[in-house]
């Protein structure tokens, strides 16, 4: 696991390494990654039937360890049926909570990456959320762990990489989890082997 406090050296390599990723994006993957978000707001709106609070919920709750078609599929199962299942019992508890009428944000880990991806997806130009997962992290540190711990549930650690990707939005104008999705969807697609067009100068 990186450290919990990063010198200034440290910070700039992780900066940087997001920086590389984003820009080796090709013009598809900037466009996917621009438009992920938006997206995904519109999907939590549908699903719930114009109440994007509790689809944006429900969708967070679901998501760990699962992919964003299942996750999708999920909510609409638990919206729809009213109560969750086909995930654990923590997450079915929280999304169970946000259907009885509990304000996401007092169900969610808000500091955690459930609770900032509730937030992106809730309102797309909130310039405080980032969505650290996996992916997101390696992105960061520069190679891929795969099954290795990497200590996101450390507040300080989730912190520093969340402030790495507000940095490289700040010089490239962007929000943070622009930056996040872009990158997000172009590591991705280089771990499977899908070609990008090189460096956007």
């Amino acid at each position: 696991m990186i450290p919990t406090k990063a010198d200034d050296e440290a910070q700039a390599y992780y900066v940087r390494n997001i920086r590389s990723v984003w820009f080796m994006a090709s013009d598809i993957q900037l466009a996917t990654g621009r438009n992920w978000y938006p997206e995904a707001h519109a999907t939590a709106r549908l699903l719930a039937d114009g109440d994007v609070r509790t689809g944006a919920g429900l969708l967070a709750a679901l998501s760990p360890q699962t992919a964003w078609w299942l996750n999708v599929e999920l909510a609409c199962e638990a919206y729809e049926a009213g109560t969750a299942g086909r995930h654990t019992g923590d997450s079915c508890s929280k999304a169970n909570r946000i259907l009885a009428g509990e304000d996401p944000v007092d169900v969610l880990p808000m500091g955690r990456k459930t609770g900032h991806f509730y937030r992106a997806i809730l309102d797309p130009s909130d310039a405080g959320a980032v969505c650290v997962d996996r992916h997101a992290h390696d992105v960061a540190v520069g190679i891929p762990y795969g099954d290795w711990p990497r200590g996101l549930s450390t507040p300080s650690r989730y912190d520093l990489i969340a402030d790495c990707y507000r940095e490289v939005a700040l010089q490239l104008g962007e929000l943070p989890s622009t930056v996040q999705a872009v990158t997000w969807v172009a590591w991705r697609n280089s771990l499977a082997g899908v070609g990008t067009r090189g460096s956007r100068v």
